[in-house]
């Protein structure tokens, strides 16, 4: 087993496990149509997964694209050697779109005056700046809403020889909510928008949770974001699996007596003698004080709800029914130990957030163990 940037097993960690990513990589690559390609969404650090690691495994697994946010995402890609078509999710600042044309990354295109800076960038750098042209069909964050803003677009790139228009894409507000007919009314409005559109554009609208729900959005290419990471926001009908866990360790044991007050504000009583276990993880780790009450972590096998608020260091479990608990025991903030199995989702739950913001979450002084890489 090849490990890649690895640090020692010091506590709190996220053990990323490439072996898990690249599969569930292949399984959504093998669902889709024949020709339609896969894009692997690599964002803020590719969801807290590391950014050249997940886009290096994606594309060995079978990704065609890879998408950022921002064009310095995109230059970290470059820097570390990837040479694959990479598109900017987002709109762009003139310095980002200088930055984007040097890198060689295609850009997201939403304006007349985008697609005239981009061709000064590509004139002073003697290269050609590659599009997709963004469409807003009812997310209401940026892009092209109407025809006659689409035509002005296309109107101003016969002026700009050097921005080549490769590509067209929207998102979906609500693929994986309650409103179908809103997403289906999105997809019926992108049609007729690219219709507007010269033959050979690239088409792509699909998002994890429309992979799964509407097959019929896959077009030319489909963008993988959570559900690559295992956490698929609707029922996938695949065997995806976690790509990350968070795991940290016991530091200390003690006994409590009824009526003792445990944490901060005094929010937790012991009704009865507790053994309780000090954890070595708290919200500056990532881990959300809003979880205090109704976090749970497993040890040995077992659960063991946490009592008490959450420190920035540190918390409190109830370990009474857990026998032999001791410091160096290890917890499993997320992920599986013994039967039992804490899910991205339900860590979100007690936060009252989504599984999006755990992942992301963890803060630098939570290391990072990448195992199973392709390389």
């Amino acid at each position: 087993m090849k490990k890649v940037n690895c640090v020692q097993s010091q506590y709190p960690v996220r053990h990323i496990d490439l072996s898990a990513l690249r599969q569930n990589v292949a399984l959504i690559k093998a669902s889709l149509p024949a020709g339609t390609m896969l894009l692997a969404v690599v964002k803020a650090d590719a969801y807290g997964h590391g950014i050249a690691q997940v886009a290096r495994n994606a594309l060995a697994a079978g990704a065609d694209w890879l998408a950022v946010a921002r064009t310095g995402e995109g230059a970290v890609l470059r820097s570390a050697g990837i040479t694959a078509p990479v598109l900017v999710l987002g709109a762009a600042s003139e310095e980002e779109l200088a930055e984007g044309v040097r890198c060689g990354l295609t850009l997201a295109l939403c304006t007349p005056d985008m697609a005239k800076c981009l061709q000064r960038h590509a004139e002073r750098e003697g290269k050609t700046a590659e599009v997709h042209l963004k469409l807003d069909t009812g997310m209401g964050r940026i892009g092209a809403r109407t025809e006659d803003e689409v035509r002005s677009i296309l109107s101003t790139l016969e002026h700009c020889p050097q921005v080549k228009l490769t590509g067209a894409f929207t998102h979906f507000a609500d693929a994986d909510g309650d409103t179908p007919d809103y997403t289906r009314q999105q997809l019926e409005r992108f049609q007729r928008l690219l219709a507007l559109l010269p033959d050979g554009v690239v088409r792509h609208c699909a998002n994890s949770a429309s992979i799964h729900r509407y097959p019929e959005a896959a077009m030319d290419m489909v963008r993988a974001g959570i559900s690559m990471y295992g956490c698929p926001p609707v029922e996938s009908g695949m065997p995806l699996r976690p790509v990350m866990d968070w795991r940290t360790a016991v530091t200390f044991v003690k006994k409590v007596s009824t009526g003792d007050k445990v944490s901060y504000g005094c929010t937790f009583t012991a009704d009865k003698p507790m053994r309780l276990a000090t954890v070595a993880i708290g919200y500056g780790d990532g881990y959300h004080r809003a979880a205090s009450g109704s976090a749970q972590v497993i040890i040995r096998g077992m659960r063991a709800p946490v009592v008490g608020r959450i420190c920035m260091d540190q918390m409190m479990v109830d370990v009474s029914h857990i026998s032999g608990v001791q410091p160096g025991d290890e917890v499993i903030l997320m992920g599986a130990q013994g039967g039992e199995f804490i899910s991205a989702d339900e860590l979100a739950s007690w936060s009252n957030t989504i599984s999006y913001e755990v992942l992301l979450a963890a803060t630098e002084r939570v290391h990072r163990l990448w195992v199973n890489d392709c390389e």
